[in-house]
């Protein structure tokens, strides 16, 4: 997480929920790389104009925001958590409402467009929010980019993941790195999905204190799909020059009853810990300093994945991010002091403020 004076994020809407006036929840708002680093380093700006006019376009749905930049490649899609004081907020729920573009010159500070709300300039129905200004928008972590779902995966891109383990088996997995399993549905390898629900089911028959769920950066490779039982390559695509076997959701494969995606990534290099998802509380904080140490210690146990998996070349020592030829802009910790890159997952601050 970045470090804020502020104490918490924001609370957690859905989508259909009326945000109350003066609340302060987290949205989410996409943007490219680029983008993503100054808004960070100088903060939001209004944009000119848009279907409610001025303001900074956010939305408390991740999918809205996933969509943006618009006709842009996901590799250059980030999504930012924000916390968000909405202020007094004005609901814009028809096209030519009598405020849609004037809401601010009335007293209010944020227009909430209702998710299915039939705007014409919002086809995909989602929850959308425009705020006047932009100081009421901080930004509290970046996301990196990852797909809806249902869709494959990429050959050779880098996702976001999870994985549900044991509070030991979680140490010893930030000491050591992953190690491929001896079996599975799909045969040896590192089972892992980009559903968070998937993996906070394991392990199974396990009592929810003992179980931890990890965030991953999976570089997958190449991609087999196995989409039914009995398939030709369910135990052998890896020696058919795949890297990783992907089960799309409700597949019907008799192995998956809850339907939900998962993956088998061969090569346990290609799998890295990059944050902690959901653990019980009395082994949260341990368990964060111990990714945070590994991840500031190049030597460390998983045989280099940092480098396997972001490559060598012209990448940033902070978030392992290839630059492209860009240095990143990194700045101090409010609290610490530690320099970190705006595109750092996150940031465990050593100091309490």
């Amino acid at each position: 997480f970045w470090t804020h004076t502020e104490p918490f994020p924001g609370v957690e809407l859905k989508a259909s929920q009326k945000p109350q006036h003066h609340g302060v929840y987290t949205m989410f708002h996409g943007t490219s790389i680029a983008s993503a680093r100054l808004i960070i380093a100088n903060g939001f700006k209004q944009s000119t104009g848009g279907m409610l006019g001025k303001g900074v376009y956010v939305s408390r749905d991740k999918k809205k925001a996933a969509h943006y930049p618009l006709n842009s490649n996901n590799t250059d899609r980030v999504i930012l958590e924000l916390r968000v004081r909405v202020g007094r907020v004005k609901r814009i729920d028809k096209d030519n409402h009598p405020l849609q573009y004037t809401w601010h010159s009335h007293g209010y500070d944020t227009a909430w467009v209702i998710p299915n709300g039939g705007l014409k300039a919002v086809r995909s129905g989602l929850e959308e929010d425009c705020v006047f200004d932009p100081k009421r928008v901080k930004v509290w972590q970046v996301k990196p980019p990852s797909l809806c779902l249902p869709i494959k995966p990429k050959d050779s891109g880098v996702y976001t993941m999870f994985h549900g383990t044991s509070v030991a088996n979680a140490r010893l997995i930030i000491a050591n790195g992953f190690q491929q399993s001896s079996g599975g549905m799909l045969g040896k390898g590192v089972y892992v999905s980009r559903n968070k629900k998937k993996a906070d089911r394991y392990p199974m028959k396990r009592d929810s204190s003992d179980r931890v769920v990890f965030e991953l950066r999976v570089r997958v490779g190449r991609v087999k799909r196995i989409d039914k039982d009995n398939h030709p390559m369910q135990y052998t695509w890896s020696t058919q020059g795949y890297d990783t076997a992907w089960v799309p959701p409700k597949c019907g494969m008799t192995a998956v009853p809850s339907g939900l995606e998962e993956d088998c990534v061969f090569d346990p290099k290609q799998v890295k810990v990059v944050g902690i998802a959901k653990a019980p509380n009395t082994i949260l904080s341990e368990l964060q300093q111990l990714v945070a140490n590994a991840s500031r210690n190049p030597d460390r146990g998983d045989g280099g994945a940092t480098s396997h998996l972001f490559g060598a070349e012209d990448v940033c020592s902070l978030c392992r991010r290839t630059q492209q030829g860009s240095p990143h802009i990194t700045q101090p910790c409010w609290g610490c002091g530690q320099n970190i890159c705006p595109l750092m997952t996150k940031h465990f601050c050593r100091v309490n403020i």
